[in-house]
């Protein structure tokens, strides 16, 4: 009997360990991770007339557009200065390193489907639900200050402090916050590094609606530094303020890692429970 009753508060034990594991909802570690592709699409001045979307993979960019980033050449943002001037005019201060990377230019892919006009604002989404817009002049024409908007796909070498990104690109979550957003500006502070910092970002994009606040109120160009692009819209006229802002099913194969994501956990737990069953179901047996 004392034999027994130890075999099934094991049993027990363990059924309840496993039913903790199955009814577990996803992690959004696991639910998000680097993209491999992204949908360009382009709307009508009503914000819902579909007018030219193509799909393309990072192979894809690198192999037809051209490569922005030699991926030796680190590249910088700025998070919030809560000390001092909030703007730090020099850009030395809380700096984020982007790491060595490569990526496509917004604008090339903006031309796949027709490209923007003076008016025209672009929407960029990530799979977690973040977003920004970006103005015709900025995309088409920025300052040296600013540089270009790439969407990175390929890091060389990892950040020299702060948030880890992996190297190599975002197939089998190498590169771990690609397709990446990273202002690649062409001048660089007293330290030679190449930064685009809240001034610049001041200068650059003078209307707060495209500026990053951190807490509402101080200035981060690392806001603009979006991690797991996954749609690129452009809105003739400008983005609708009623426009829906979650990702699409455009990419697939993010959304097919969500949907395995979603259902490993529940079928670790059934198979754990089953083999639990039967070993129980020896015991009993053998007893």
């Amino acid at each position: 009997m004392p034999q027994r009753g130890r075999s099934r508060r094991f049993c027990l034990a363990a059924v309840l360990l496993l039913l903790l594991v199955l009814l577990r909802p996803p992690s959004p570690v696991l639910a998000a991770g680097a993209t491999t592709s992204v949908r360009v699409a382009k709307y009508s001045a009503d914000g819902a007339t579909l007018l030219a979307e193509k799909t393309v993979g990072y192979r894809w960019m690198e192999d037809r557009l051209k490569t922005y980033g030699d991926g030796k050449i680190h590249y910088y943002h700025q998070g919030p200065v809560f000390e001092g001037d909030p703007w730090n005019p020099d850009e030395t201060e809380n700096l984020k390193d982007k790491g060595a990377v490569k990526g496509t230019a917004l604008r090339d892919l903006c031309d796949l489907v027709g490209g923007m006009a003076e008016g025209d604002e672009v929407l960029l989404v990530a799979v977690d639900g973040w977003h920004t817009e970006f103005a015709y002049g900025n995309v088409y024409e920025p300052l040296p200050v600013q540089g270009v908007i790439a969407l990175c796909w390929y890091c060389g070498e990892e950040a020299g402090q702060g948030e880890r990104y992996g190297t190599g690109y975002p197939a089998n979550n190498a590169y771990a916050t690609a397709l990446q957003v990273v202002f690649m500006s062409e001048e660089v502070n007293r330290e030679g590094k190449h930064v685009f910092g809240n001034t610049d970002m001041k200068t650059a994009l003078p209307q707060e609606e495209y500026q990053h606040f951190f807490a509402g109120q101080y200035p981060s160009t690392n806001g603009l530094s979006g991690k797991w692009i996954s749609e690129i819209r452009i809105y003739r006229g400008g983005v609708p303020e009623d426009v829906d802002v979650s990702p699409t099913a455009g990419n697939d194969v993010h959304h097919q890692r969500d949907r395995i994501a979603l259902w490993l956990p529940a079928c670790i737990g059934l198979a754990g429970t089953a083999l639990v069953g039967w070993y129980c179901y020896l015991r009993r047996k053998a007893g």
